[in-house]
């Protein structure tokens, strides 16, 4: 809840492993919000050649705002495992049964989304995965999933607008193992070799005398994409071509899932659509990374960011337009010029896994003329003052907070040196469109 604590119950993770249970649940005190049965949740990890995690949570009988919501019982499940170098997962055991909504029945399905009057919305199974490949072409796999999550968009039941109630929440991260080195060849006559008998990973050569892919490029697909309202990823200028489906190594399954988009360091990351960012964080190919669903449930990758803003957490909802980060070179795209590596992967090819990225080229070109959303007029103005013969920063310096006069001994002095200090005009209209807030404390002077 904005401005609040909430509550949290049955939160457990793995390793080691961990079973937790509850005979019930109530927010506040009275059940007014939310009251719920028996609870469950365990999460387990078995790590080896082949690596298993799991975790599940149950909720039974439950009742959200006095029975304006009710479930007779949620379920998450996550699961994700290893196969020699391979990783994947899925939720499988994960669903919501007896849902009913303002005296409804409605219908459970996977990123489904059910409006609640005129003061929110549900989302039954939402859910999302990362899936990305290191050295050795060996793949992670982090998997998430929601069973049902309430977003306010306006105050009810006591609770403020932008408050959410998630139950059954569940993720799962493995991560497969590098194949040993091959054993080193003793000198003496030369034998003839067989063929290996088992699958092994391709030979790495230059891109002159590259090996066929890993998995075939999935060429010719356009999907509409119908959320609207998309926007250029990149804010400023940029620059990109079409190198979906280029040779990449032992990289991302040996081809370029995506375009790269060259930009000065720092250019702000837009949000291409309204939508929900998770996965947000760090991976070694990757960088600083995140992913964006839209409200028609295509996702969208951003790669080798400099920094994040505050709106990028996972399940914050953002506009389209939004900073969410700033281009960077993070991940193996260290030595590189600064870019975004950006994806987009329709929902009708989810099913496909991370394999199911589509050619990006044909939207950016389209969403470069269109431009069909307005945003971020603060930021656009306060990159346009700036003239030659400076180059045009890619960030701009809003204010600075000394901590060296903070005592370590004293908490509070820490955060009051870091607190984002109350300021007005068009200042305050940027830090606000980027999500920060002054302390309730610290008035418009505040110093």
């Amino acid at each position: 809840m904005p401005g609040q604590a909430g509550a949290v119950a049955g939160s457990i993770s793995a390793p080691p492993e961990h079973v937790a249970f509850g005979s019930s649940f109530a927010y506040p005190a009275d059940g007014s919000v939310v009251t719920t049965g028996s609870m469950t949740a365990s999460a387990s990890t078995d790590a080896g050649s082949t690596a298993i995690a799991s975790a599940s949570s149950e909720v039974q009988s439950l009742i959200v705002f006095g029975g304006e919501i009710i479930a007779s019982s949620v379920n998450g499940d996550a699961r994700g495992a290893t196969r020699a170098t391979r990783a994947s997962g899925d939720f499988s055991g994960a669903g919501v049964s007896g849902l009913t909504v303002l005296g409804q029945p409605v219908a459970v399905g996977a990123n489904a989304r059910a409006a609640l009057a005129d003061w929110g919305y549900l989302i039954t199974l939402e859910q999302g995965t990362d899936t990305s490949s290191g050295a050795g072409g060996a793949q992670g796999y982090h998997g998430f999933v929601t069973a049902l999550a309430i977003h306010l968009t306006a105050p009810h039941g006591g609770l403020p607008a932008g408050s959410v109630i998630e139950v059954g929440y569940a993720e799962a991260s493995v991560q497969a193992s590098v194949a040993p080195p091959p054993a080193p060849v003793v000198p003496g006559p030369t034998k003839k070799r067989t063929a290996p008998t088992t699958p092994s990973a391709p030979e790495q050569t230059s891109p002159s005398h590259a090996q066929p892919p890993l998995l075939g490029v999935p060429t010719g697909l356009q999907p509409q994409l119908t959320a609207g309202g998309y926007v250029f990823p990149v804010y400023g200028p940029a620059s990109y071509t079409n190198s979906y489906g280029a040779f990449r190594g032992d990289v991302a399954g040996n081809w370029h899932h995506g375009d790269d988009i060259f930009a000065p360091l720092g250019a702000p990351l837009l949000a291409c659509a309204d939508g929900v960012v998770f996965s947000a964080g760090w991976n070694d190919v990757g960088g600083n990374r995140l992913w964006l669903r839209d409200s028609q449930g295509n996702e969208f990758y951003y790669a080798h960011l400099s920094a994040f803003t505050p709106l990028a957490r996972n399940g914050h909802r953002v506009k389209a337009g939004e900073v969410v980060g700033f281009v960077g070179n993070t991940g193996d795209a260290q030595g590189t010029p600064p870019h975004l590596h950006f994806e987009v992967h329709p929902f009708s090819l989810l099913f496909m896994g991370y394999d199911g990225a589509v050619d990006p080229t044909t939207y950016l070109d389209a969403w470069r003329r269109l431009r069909d959303v307005h945003f971020l007029p603060n930021v656009a103005r306060w990159v346009g003052v700036v003239t030659n013969p400076a180059p045009r920063p890619a960030a701009i310096l809003l204010q600075v907070s000394d901590i060296s006069e903070a005592s370590g001994l004293d908490p509070g002095s820490l955060q009051r040196a870091m607190a984002v200090r109350g300021v007005r005009g068009a200042e305050g209209q940027l830090l606000r469109s980027l999500g920060f807030r002054p302390p309730r404390n610290a008035g418009a002077d505040a110093p």
